[in-house]
């Protein structure tokens, strides 16, 4: 009985988190944010160059690039 609760208690560890002005947000938050981010600057980027044909269909492409600007920020800046 105690293997199996010492089993199910290892997932409960603290949460990645960083502290901003004496609030801690988790570490996910700030990628999300910056995935955004750097899909409205290569959005900018691609209508700039005229290029914007080149993402279709849009409401596919777009979260599909956020989720992965989300996840590499994730992998370069909180990956331990």
């Amino acid at each position: 009985m105690a293997v199996t609760a010492a089993i199910l208690m290892s997932g409960c560890t603290n949460a990645p988190s960083i502290g901003v002005l004496g609030a801690y947000f988790p570490d996910w938050l700030f990628c999300i944010v910056a995935g955004v981010v750097l899909t409205i600057i290569i959005h900018l980027i691609l209508g700039r160059l005229q290029a914007s044909h080149l993402i279709r269909p849009a409401a596919v492409a777009y979260p599909a690039l956020v989720t992965f600007l989300s996840l590499a920020v994730w992998l370069m800046l909180f990956q331990h």
